[in-house]
């Protein structure tokens, strides 16, 4: 199993780190433009292995996709980050470029290769994969749900003073801050529905918390986050490789599943070793069907922006 991450700044390199002490891949291949960038944090990584008990080989290239050839998995972080203030969507411009010559260049080394968005507006820009390549819709990822969620969990575990083990819970829609749908009413501790625990207004405020994650941990840190999405994107990379069958939110293409068409947004879908092998079509409550609908015009409208 060889995977390939472009792009090895924060993102990148966590995430690289992350599937590398999962150990279940036999090469993880890091890409960036900066001259012995991507080299540098390999070499970093790699001087972890002893300490941290992995086999997994990892190398950097500046910009040669030839080191990438017969990827099984690619992961596209490259881009700019967020700043202070900025919403994912004021990305586009310069990300859009970036993202097109990325995936083009990835797919002519690696034609059977499965592809995961990281970059920011992430529906957006796995939208634009969908409609730059040839690939089968189940082999590009959008990787936002993945990240919403685990944010969620990680607000429900704080709420309810509970381990975060106990939790689970499940954010769709659109990566964004308005965009994001935490289903609260199907939010469980150890199978208990967590309203059963938490006040009405308590889990209102966990929803909007884990609607702004992203935009908090922005102020504080001065830029985008970095472990969770490496996190995230790791967990997707092991569930496609070791044929899992798990079930994320991820964005996904929709052609009239959730009555959406024509654009990529995150809901549940399983995925195995062909990427996303089913759209898990779960029943929304009216609230959450609006919410749905609501996040995805958010999504046109952004998409409207591309010039395809």
């Amino acid at each position: 199993m060889k995977v390939t991450v472009v792009g090895a700044g924060a993102v990148g390199a966590s995430c690289a780190e992350y599937i590398a002490i999962k150990d279940f891949a036999s090469e993880v291949v890091l890409l960036d433009i900066k001259e012995g960038y991507a080299e540098g944090k390999a070499m970093d990584l790699m001087q972890t292995a002893s300490l941290n008990g992995f086999d997994t080989k990892i190398t950097g290239t500046t910009s040669d996709y030839s080191k990438t050839a017969n990827s099984d998995i690619c992961v596209i972080t490259s881009g700019i980050p967020r700043k202070p203030g900025m919403t994912r969507e004021e990305l586009i411009g310069i990300n859009a470029g970036i993202v097109k010559s990325v995936s083009s260049s990835l797919i002519e080394h690696s034609p059977n290769t499965i592809i995961i968005v990281v970059s920011n507006p992430m529906d957006t820009m796995t939208y634009l994969v969908h409609k730059t390549t040839d690939l089968p819709k189940n082999r590009i990822i959008g990787m936002g749900g993945a990240l919403d969620s685990a944010r969620f969990k990680y607000r429900l575990a704080e709420a309810l003073g509970a381990p975060i083990s106990d939790v689970d819970g499940m954010v769709i829609g659109g990566h964004s801050d308005k965009g994001m749908v935490p289903l609260t009413r199907l939010a469980t501790r150890n199978s208990v529905p967590v309203s059963e625990f938490i006040s009405e207004e308590r889990l209102t405020q966990v929803k909007e918390d884990t609607k702004v994650g992203g935009a908090t941990l922005t102020k504080l840190l001065g830029t985008s986050a970095w472990y969770a999405p490496g996190a995230a994107v790791s967990g997707l990379v092991q569930a496609i490789a070791c044929d899992q069958k798990k079930i994320f939110p991820c964005s996904t293409y929709l052609d009239g599943e959730y009555g959406l068409s024509d654009l990529c947004i995150g809901v549940p879908v399983v995925l195995g070793r062909n990427g996303i092998e089913k759209i898990v079509d779960i029943t929304l409550s009216d609230a959450e069907k609006a919410h749905l609908e609501e996040s995805a015009a958010g999504v046109q409208k952004t998409n409207g922006l591309l010039e395809l």
